[in-house]
């Protein structure tokens, strides 16, 4: 197996990089120009970071929709253009008073199914062009908001900043969300409700769906030791399985409809009978098909 066989590369991304900068770095580590990456990381952010490379890149689009969780920290008091330290400070209060109690239930309001506004500084698209362009021309952008689920808003520790800024709380959080949620957008929706502002000093993702930041490589240990997940492994990590027969196998790997399983509407990764991932299937009434082929059509 070579990474241009198609395999999927967990990184631990260091701050500062865009995830941009680390396909391009992938690039050379792996050796082909086929790579990708499964939902970006903000600069400021570390953690993991979900490459594919050959054939997974069709993976990739499948693999943004799974569950993230996010160790961060939020302060209290100040908040910045960005919704995090990157940004240029735009208003300041004193956040001395707020107490604990009140921090979790804000917390707690933000959990579930709610419905969040994107920050200003964001990939979004209005009118066709980016908020983040409008933002740093100086333009304000009205952002539909949307609705993400959090499953968990945990509050650990809470102290005064240590960095002298006045009045400041930071707030250590754990968050469990769906695809598609702004953490920056808790952090900044939990200071609005608190009446003090906020904004995230610091993030790591932990986890992307089964990928765990345990198995994640820095850049450097990649490049001494080039590891990744063999593309039938990483299907079988991400996604039910279902193993078919040759007969099912040739008719899938041709974008064929082939008797429907009992696994949920998937996307399911189909294996051949040898154990080689050969597509992601649909379940459909009556039918299941291909949605993304990954082995070639046999004859």
């Amino acid at each position: 197996m070579t990474a241009s066989d198609g395999a999927v590369v967990i990184v631990d991304k260091p701050a500062e990089w865009t995830s941009h900068d680390v396909v391009a770095r992938l690039r050379k580590l792996a050796g082909t120009r086929k790579v990708g990456h499964a939902g970006t990381l903000d600069p400021m952010a570390t953690g993991v970071l979900v490459i594919g490379t050959g054939k997974a890149t069709k993976l990739l689009g499948y693999l943004t929709r799974t569950e993230k969780v996010y160790e961060t920290t939020i302060r209290l008091g100040q908040s910045t253009t960005t919704d995090d330290a990157q940004g240029e400070p735009v208003a300041r209060a004193d956040a001395g008073a707020v107490t604990g109690e009140a921090v979790r239930a804000a917390a707690e309001e933000l959990t579930g199914a709610i419905s969040q506004v994107p920050p200003q500084v964001s990939a979004i698209k209005v009118d066709g062009k980016r908020a983040y362009k409008s933002a740093r021309s100086g333009e304000h952008v009205e952002l539909e908001s949307r609705s993400v689920t959090v499953s968990e808003f945990s509050v650990g520790e809470i102290r005064h900043a240590a960095d002298g800024a006045d009045g400041a709380l930071d707030v250590d959080a754990r968050v469990t969300c769906s695809s598609g949620t702004y953490v920056r957008a808790l952090a900044r929706d939990m200071g609005d409700a608190l009446g003090v502002g906020g904004h995230l000093t610091a993030l790591r993702r932990t986890r992307v769906g089964p990928y765990d930041v345990s198995q994640a490589r820095t850049l450097d240990e990649l490049a001494e030791e080039f590891t990744a997940l063999p593309l039938s492994q990483a299907v079988a990590a991400a996604f039910p399985v279902r193993v078919l027969s040759a007969e099912e196998t040739r008719k899938i790997t041709h974008g064929n409809r082939i008797a429907p399983g009992e696994l949920g509407p998937g996307p399911i990764g189909v294996f051949s009978p040898e154990g080689e991932a050969v597509a992601l299937a649909e379940e459909k009434p009556g039918y299941s098909k291909p949605v993304v082929v990954l082995a070639p059509a046999g004859s």
